[in-house]
């Protein structure tokens, strides 16, 4: 891909924040229908430098050159009106309204007619960019009822509308399915063939090397290398990324399975999931696979209760749980991190230290009064021990990278001591370097005696990780799998339902 005449040029940004220096002396450039990869480990400066393309910061020093000229955009929309856009990896839909609306926010001039909004033309538009996608959703449909990888793809779907020729793509693909990041591929491919560029942000190795022409790498917030990613071995990469060898990608803990922790029996959740039927053990790390819609986190869910199950028992050591609501589930000793961080994981304007004591507030109070004291000594012990990188535990959660606000929500429930841990997806849109560690942390819980259950798309991963792995199809469990006869084939064959 050749760079002589770039589209985007980005030469020694540099920004500041109290105590932080976030990106020094950045340098990044965009060809003209290219599809350049953007990585590091989280805290790299990805995330900073696209916020700087956006317009959201100011940089402090160096500059951009767009198209040729200046480019200092003062917020997003300035942005957009250069032809950049974003989708961003974290959903930022407004629930209340319809897919349509979503796609079209803030735009409804163009669909104006005598001084209305003429809602049936914006529909039919809307359907045109879903059928070029090829994804089925109703245009009518409110974004609150639909799924993690349902308002996924409205985010893309919106960024495409913009018809920018630049698209900052920020792990695009975390929440879909193969078929619909096959789909994404080939609107990348026409996308780039009409002459956009694409900055793809992606902590998974294998689509940067099947999507990708070159790839920047970024680390602790400077420049490492810009590369052809046919020229870059993975393990390359991967040591310019975290600036060491990772020998091991999902280090599996030696532990001893012990006796049964938590049983479910017949656990049903009408139009949801049937007769749902599993054990996991002590030091056991259960694995659920399928298909995204499957069933997998609807059936943890209703274990930690969020949602009501229609029929069916919870054991815990053979004691019958009565869980009608998350409280119950707590105070049973069962913790859950859930898929969706943002929204169920953290309180993202409030403290790092206040994040992570939430569910320990018994802990820390002494008659009915918190104890400062106590509070920061236990938040601090959780960043020393999971090593999360934080300006201080005053800062606010939501400044943090995905892989440090994963650590904050572990640390939550590390801190309740929980005896059955469910963990779903616990490494989506996180580095290679990070996952290491939160692998690394599961092993320990386990080695402790803890029963582990793990919900992960990433084949990968649930195999590297996992003593058994649970197949879920159509909201029923459809294979049981030992780790000694671990098989991608077989697994993805039960999840299709395929011979």
């Amino acid at each position: 891909m050749s760079d002589a005449n770039p589209i985007l040029s980005v030469k020694g940004i540099t920004k500041r924040f109290p105590g932080v220096l976030a990106l020094d002396k950045v340098y990044f450039s965009l060809a003209k229908g290219e599809v350049h990869a953007l990585v590091g480990e989280n805290g790299a400066g990805k995330s900073t430098l696209m916020k700087v393309l956006l317009g959201i910061y100011r940089q402090d020093e160096g500059e951009m050159i767009l198209k040729g000229e200046r480019y200092s955009p003062g917020s997003p929309a300035d942005a957009l009106k250069c032809g950049v856009s974003m989708i961003h990896q974290e959903i930022s839909l407004v629930p209340e309204m319809t897919i349509s609306e979503n796609i079209w926010i803030g735009r409804g001039k163009q669909f104006s007619r005598h001084g209305f909004i003429d809602f049936g033309l914006m529909r039919d538009k809307t359907i045109e960019i879903l059928e070029m996608m090829k994804v089925t959703l109703d245009p009518d449909a409110e974004v609150a009822h639909l799924s993690i990888a349902a308002m996924q793809l409205v985010e893309i779907a919106r960024a495409i509308s913009y018809n920018s020729d630049i698209i900052i793509m920020d792990e695009p693909t975390s929440a879909l399915t193969s078929d619909e990041v096959e789909a994404l591929y080939a609107i990348i491919r026409d996308m780039t063939l009409k002459g956009k560029s694409i900055v793809f942000i992606s902590h998974k190795l294998d689509e940067v090397y099947r999507i990708c022409d070159r790839v920047t790498v970024l680390r602790d917030g400077t420049f490492v290398s810009t590369d052809p990613i046919s020229e870059l071995t993975r393990g390359e990469l991967i040591n310019r990324m975290v600036g060491r060898e990772l020998k091991v990608m999902y280090p599996k803990a030696d532990v001893k399975i012990g006796e049964p922790v938590l049983e479910v029996k017949g656990l049903t959740r009408k139009g949801f999931f049937e007769n749902v039927s599993f054990t996991v053990h002590k030091g056991e790390l259960l694995g659920f696979s399928g298909l995204m819609g499957a069933g997998r986190t609807e059936i943890m869910q209703s274990i930690f209760g969020i949602d009501p199950f229609d029929a069916g028992q919870v054991f815990l050591k053979g004691k019958e749980l009565k869980i009608g609501n998350t409280r119950d589930a707590i105070g049973n000793k069962i913790a859950m991190v859930t898929e969706d961080r943002l929204r169920r994981g953290i309180i993202a304007n409030l403290p790092v230290k206040y994040n992570i004591t939430l569910a320990f507030l018994k802990g820390i109070a002494k008659m009915g009064f918190l104890s400062k004291r106590k509070e920061n000594e236990s938040s601090k012990r959780m960043i020393e021990r999971l090593k999360i990188k934080a300006p201080s535990a005053e800062s606010e959660v939501s400044l943090l990278s995905g892989g440090n606000q994963q650590k904050v929500i572990l640390g939550k429930w590390l801190l309740n001591d929980p005896q059955v841990f469910i963990l779903d997806e616990p490494t989506r849109g996180i580095d290679v370097g990070a996952k290491s560690e939160i692998y690394r942390l599961i092993g320990e819980m386990a080695a402790q005696g803890k029963a582990i259950i793990i919900v992960s798309s990433e084949l990968p991963e649930i195999i590297g990780v996992c003593d058994r792995i649970l197949v879920v199809r159509g909201g029923r469990i459809v294979g049981e799998h030992a780790r000694k006869d671990f098989s991608q084939e077989a697994i993805m064959k039960d999840a299709f339902g395929t011979k």
